[in-house]
């Protein structure tokens, strides 16, 4: 793995490195992507953020998602990718880590909250939507399972859902903001997994580059931003992040 050998030296050259991880980093978790024959949305409809609000029926259909695992984004295990990446992250070299993820594998392979930024937020918890009050799903499941009681926030009586981003819900801020703020400190931006075809997340590794970043991308398949790069391996993630990072 010649090319993993470069991004070894590219990371070894860097400061403050970037990394940007898509649902590609999963995978190899055995967590199904969104969009390929097999993933997610070609398995059920998505449901949209305001159909969420207005129709009972169909935060049900999406509570009955959420207990029945249908999606399969929580119960998995880090794998050598998320490890080799929590390796980098405790030795200083990776500052950030910036997740279109929301399955918590990143947090679960050792890295610190405070270090992930989640732009599409996480499937392991809710909140609710007026006051922000976080519940447990474990809290939560008994009462919709048993008796068909779908959540309702214990703070204020507001609607609650899991802390994902769905479709047609805006983009959080914050996190957005922190993750701009990232890319454009980095001197090395790396992308894992990610087909870069989501914005404005997608804007992030060219935003790093602009501003005189390194751009190195590890993806099965070829994305827009490949021409930008300064380092493209089509490959899997588990492997080349083994090499760059190795176990002690």
């Amino acid at each position: 793995m010649a090319n993993a050998g470069r991004l070894a030296r590219m990371i070894e050259d860097a400061r403050r490195v970037v990394v940007f991880t898509g649902a590609g980093m999963s995978t190899e978790s055995g967590i199904p992507d969104f969009r390929s024959p097999g993933g997610v949305w070609s398995r059920m409809k998505p449901i949209y953020f305001q159909d969420f609000l207005a129709s009972e029926e169909r935060r049900r259909e999406a509570w009955t998602r959420t207990f029945s695992g249908a999606a399969g984004w929580v119960g998995a295990r880090p794998n050598a990718g998320h490890d080799a990446v929590a390796r980098l992250a405790n030795q200083g070299k990776v500052r950030v880590v910036i997740m279109q993820n929301v399955d918590n594998l990143h947090q679960d392979s050792g890295i610190s909250d405070d270090r992930v930024i989640e732009l599409h937020g996480n499937a392991g918890y809710a909140k609710c939507l007026d006051c922000g009050e976080r519940h447990e799903l474990a809290d939560l499941k008994a009462p919709f399972v048993e008796r068909g009681v779908i959540p309702a926030c214990r703070a204020c009586g507001g609607l609650v859902k899991t802390a994902t981003i769905s479709f047609g819900q805006p983009m959080p801020v914050d996190a957005m903001a922190r993750a701009e703020a990232a890319a454009l400190a980095c001197d090395l931006f790396l992308v894992l997994g990610s087909s870069l075809v989501v914005f404005p997340a997608a804007g992030l590794p060219l935003l790093a580059k602009r501003n005189g970043a390194s751009l190195a991308i590890v993806n099965r398949e070829p994305t827009d931003q490949d021409g930008f790069a300064d380092l493209v391996l089509h490959d899997e993630i588990g492997p080349v992040m083994a090499v760059v990072a190795p176990e002690a």
